[in-house]
């Protein structure tokens, strides 16, 4: 389903890179806070948050690690909050839903499908690391498997589900569609479901055009008006796919967790400035960007006096 105005996410910062790779990565609950507001004011209606441990920047996941940044976050924006549930691979699934489920946020992301979850390549193209447990953890994902099996699934819907909590479904190949599909005909999700394709991560789909294609064609035959459709992608993957689906009418995903690039060999140096770019996208396309509270029309959201921070 195609919306009049183009929702802008923003992953202030995640598990997927680490601090070495960019000084302007934020690290702590206070830098976290101050980016995500900083992509609220540029434009995103949505800001999707991990934390980190301040002393090295790995991730950490207790509800506590996020008190810090969503108060703040809270009393100075009305922008939508979108907690992780996909953490770190290296997580199990109870660990991964607890702060969703004790925050209750509006929105928070789900991984619909297990997948191979190779970062390895990053230790071509970087070679001095601050912290022993960065190339450690990219070394190992050379055998890493991303679980999240039906069981895993189920329980995450069975915890949120009576919180209040939508989601955004992540499908990084085909059969997380399908994955998908089966869960809104049991009857465990509802529409509009907020359908995130994910593209260019080493173990999903790929970037092309006709993979971006194929996954909108699957979902449309599937979901037919019943979604809202966004995209996501990797590394320099990542302004290419937005611009070809704000020209389709869907929404777009950026910031740090997801590339940390502006432009070829330049590194962004704010959430805010990939923000800024994809706007600009967007609005020379002639389209608008969705506030807040559009959003959470188009979404069907609860409303930020409905969580619980």
């Amino acid at each position: 389903m195609a919306s009049r105005k183009t929702i802008i996410s923003c992953a202030v910062t995640g598990s997927i890179h680490t601090p070495s790779m960019s000084p302007h990565l934020p690290v702590t609950a206070d830098e976290i806070a101050q980016s995500a507001l900083g992509a609220a004011e540029a434009g995103a209606a949505i800001v999707h948050l991990h934390a980190r441990d301040p002393k090295d920047g790995r991730p950490v996941h207790t509800p506590e690690d996020f008190t810090p940044f969503l108060k703040v976050i809270k009393q100075s924006s009305d922008v939508v909050v979108n907690l992780t549930t996909g953490a770190s691979p290296y997580m199990p699934v109870e660990y991964r839903v607890k702060p969703a489920e004790t925050w209750q946020p509006e929105v928070a992301s789900l991984n619909m499908g297990s997948m191979n979850f190779g970062l390895f390549p990053m230790l071509q193209r970087y070679k001095a690391f601050e912290h022993d447990w960065e190339p450690e953890m990219l070394e190992n994902s050379h055998d890493l498997v991303f679980r999240n099996s039906f069981k895993d699934i189920r329980y995450a819907l069975d915890t949120l589900n009576k919180t209040g909590t939508r989601y955004e479904f992540e499908c990084y190949d085909t059969s997380h569609l399908y994955n998908l599909h089966y869960f809104w005909r049991e009857g465990l999700v509802q529409a509009p479901l907020f359908i995130q394709t994910c593209f260019g991560l080493l173990g999903g789909i790929g970037a092309h055009a006709e993979d971006v294609m194929h996954m909108k064609r699957t979902a449309d035959r599937l979901f037919g008006n019943n979604y809202q459709w966004s995209v996501l992608a990797a590394g320099s993957n990542q302004m290419p796919v937005a611009a070809m689906a704000a020209s389709m009418g869907g929404h777009v995903r950026v910031g740090l967790e997801d590339s940390l690039w502006i432009s070829r060999g330049e590194l962004a140096v704010t959430n805010a400035a990939q923000v800024e770019k994809v706007r600009q996208i967007i609005e020379g396309l002639g389209g608008e960007i969705a506030t807040p509270d559009e959003a959470r029309a188009i979404l069907s959201l609860k409303g930020g006096d409905k969580v619980g921070f």
